[in-house]
Order: C-alpha cells, then structure tokens, then sequence
C-alpha cells in the first residue's frame, strides 16, 4: 500500500523548495479532531490524500506528489503547506484552484477554514501573462507621474440611458477626473445598451481630452458569457477604446485569463463578489490571495478598499494588498508568506467604496501615490453637480500633495470648500 492516509502530510522538518507553491491556512477543528491533523488532512485532501490507504498509486509517485505541513502555529490557528508544483497544470488556474481549495472547504473535520496567503514560485508566474501595462504604463498613458490618479464610478450604478451616462461621464473628465468607469452590475441593459454607450462615452471621452488637454480613459464593463465579452472587448478596440473592465469574479478566472488573451487593452478588475468568499476572518479565502492570483493572469488596475469608506477592510489589510500588487517583494512576516514577483508588473491599487475629499489625504497618506482614488457619491453627490465634485477631488489630491490643510486650500477653492461642508459629518 502507499502511504496517502490524511495523516501522513506533516512533516516540520522539511524546507520549502524554490518551485514548491506555498499556501498559508488558518484551521479551526471541528469538535473530535485536533489541530495537527485538520491540518494533515486539509494537505492530504487537496492532494494525493484519501480517508484510507489505498493500493493504487505507484509510491514512488506518491511521495513525489505529497504536500508537506511544514509550519504548524496552533495558538493562531496557523499552518503553511508546501505543494509541490508537479501537483499543477501551469498556466491553469482553475486546476490549480480546484487542487488547493476544491474539496477541503466541504471536509467535516474543519468547522472553519481560511485561505489566508500564498507564495507563488516564478515557474508557475512565469505560464501566466501578467499584467500587460501595470502602473508605469498607464501613467506615460495618462501623463500623470507624481500623483494619484482620480477616477469616479457613474452614478446612479444603473438607470441612466446612454446619453445620460455619456453627460455624467463628460463632466467628471471636465472637472478632473483621469478615469471614468462603469459600475459592476452596468453591462447591456435595455435602457443603456453597450455599443450604444461605448460610443457616446467614448465622444465624450475625446472632447473632454480637448478642453482639458490631459488624456483620459474610460473603463467599460465587458462583463459577459465568454464569447460575448470577447465580442465586446474587440468592439471596444476597434472603436477607439483605452481600456476594459471585467468583475473578475463573478466573471471567472478561466474568462479572466481568456480576456487577458484576447486583449491589447489594460484590464481594470471590479472585485464584485468577494466578500461572498472573503468577509468572514475565520472562513473562506482573504482579498490578498484573491489579488495576487489577478496580478499573474494580468490585471492592470484593481480594487482593494480604503480602510476609511464604506466597505470593509482593516487598514493593515488594505495596505498589505497594496504593497503585494505593487512591489516587487514582499517579506515574511508571522502574519504572512513572502511573494518576489520577478519580472511581473505591478498592479495599481484601487481605493473605491466611500471615497470623497475630506478623506483624500489620509489615504494618501498610508497608501502613497501609487493609488487611484475612486469616488462615487463624493464626486456626484456635490450640491453644484458633477463637474465641480470632480473638481472638488482634484483640488483635494493638490493639496495634500502640497502638504497645505484641506481647510486651508479650501479658502481660495470654493468646490472643495463647499464638499467639506457638505459631508463634514
């Protein structure tokens, strides 16, 4: 018999191997099972692991194959399993997420389970595209070098006709705004049909960069069954388009990666969908490893929260997604697995979810200028309309980048001071 019986995957004298994939796990046991072998068990079963030994595999295959519990931190819940990457098909990562997380979310022995971070080897990196532009190249795009760029979200999220959007649209651009993108559940509706849309934004888009002379980009949501968002994506190219967004998840990752494919243009991820997987800390699998999976396949821009809006997301979280996406190394901590990323790009952090100017400089001040800062409501919800929120936003990113106080500049920039006043409580 070979030796695949759930209890066979600890070992805490073994060294990770340079190509080994690294996934860190926070294991709360079911009722009869200790911490130890939920462990072993959660190796085995994403793996070459069964409930009883079993005669039919060669053992020399078996061992080649075998993940090893390496880090066992029961105190904190904590243990990193080492894969060896012959247990993947490169350059799929459905396969290699239906390895690590398939079955062991369904497993009795664990009354809860978080995926809580991975090392990814630069063999497995290297079968994936990575992001085609990443943050330098959509700043020589825009022409924006020293500062964060502003974007808004055209609100309301769906109602608008096309020619509604596309005004809405027009004077965010006007007043400031870098980027321009739908919102998550605007595809091809009945009152505000792709094509239809794509287009007057698009005009909109192009007279705006006249007025202002500062390039602007629009992302449109390409969002589809595969076929049709290829479609879509090679109807926004040939139009003129600059740039697509896809909810990633709802999406999926095998679309993901076909978009990446198919595609000339940079990619801006919604993160629609992931506190379905990620909200509750003792279950399912953290944003981190959601974001870093995105930057292999080659998103360009990606949603991680703002510690100071509306979604959830401790500051410390957001700001190691920022630093994961973005730098080219990130170190071990207890809390986390290092990542080098090689010649991988970096991805630009996205603050989304709440954003509005009086909270403009203490996002900066954590998450730096590497940041796109996303406004919604604080843009169109200003009492003189959407071009002076924009207004509003740009005015506050200058002064912060100045060191002036928001009140200060607002004294002689009524559109910031009217915003203060506005959402001061």
């Amino acid at each position: 018999m070979t030796a695949v019986h759930y209890e066979n995957f600890v070992n805490l004298k073994y060294k990770p191997k340079e190509d080994d994939l690294i996934c860190q796990f926070r294991v709360t046991p079911a009722k009869g099972y200790s911490f130890k072998d939920v462990c072993s068990i959660v190796a085995g079963e994403s793996s070459v692991g069964t409930w009883t030994e079993v005669s039919t595999m060669n053992p020399q295959i078996g061992k080649l194959l075998a993940p090893k519990v390496y880090f066992l931190d029961e105190k904190n819940k904590r243990c990193r399993i080492a894969y060896p990457i012959e247990l993947f098909e490169l350059g799929n990562l459905p396969e290699i997420l239906s390895s690590v997380g398939g079955n062991i979310y369904g497993m009795n022995s664990a009354e809860e389970l978080r995926w809580e971070d991975v090392r990814i080897p630069e063999k497995m990196l290297n079968s994936f595209k990575g992001p085609q532009f990443g943050i330098e190249g959509i700043r020589k795009y825009l022409g924006v070098h020293n500062r964060p760029l502003v974007g808004t979200i055209v609100k309301p999220k769906v109602g608008l006709t096309s020619e509604e959007h596309a005004k809405v649209a027009y004077d965010a651009w006007k007043g400031g705004c870098d980027i321009v993108k739908d919102d998550e559940n605007l595809t091809s509706q009945d009152f505000n049909k792709f094509e239809k849309r794509f287009l007057l934004t698009m005009k909109a888009c192009k007279q705006a960069e006249k007025e202002t002379g500062e390039k602007k980009v629009y992302f449109i949501n390409c969002t589809a069954e595969c076929d049709e968002m290829i479609k879509r994506i090679k109807f926004v190219e040939k139009n003129g388009g600059n740039y697509i967004m896809l909810d990633i998840l709802t999406l999926g990752w095998s679309a993901l990666q076909t978009a990446r494919k198919h595609t000339k243009l940079p990619i801006h991820a919604h993160r629609a969908g992931h506190a379905m997987v990620d909200r509750n800390p003792e279950h399912g699998m953290t944003m981190e490893v959601i974001a870093q999976f995105a930057r292999m396949i080659g998103v360009d821009s990606l949603h991680i929260g703002t510690a100071y809006g509306k979604m959830s997301g401790s500051k410390d979280e957001v700001l190691h997604i920022e630093e994961e996406i973005e730098n080219k190394f990130t170190e071990q901590t207890k809390k986390n697995l290092s990542q080098k990323w090689f010649n991988v790009k970096p991805v630009f952090g996205v603050a989304s979810g709440g954003v509005y100017p009086e909270i403009v400089p203490k996002i900066i001040d954590f998450m730096g200028n590497d940041v796109v800062l996303q406004a919604g409501g604080g843009i169109h919800g200003h009492p003189f309309g959407t071009e002076s929120g924009a207004r509003a936003m740009r005015q506050a990113v200058s002064a912060s980048m100045k060191k002036i106080p928001l009140g200060e500049y607002a004294k002689t920039h009524v559109e910031l001071e009217v915003a203060l006043n506005t959402w001061k409580k």
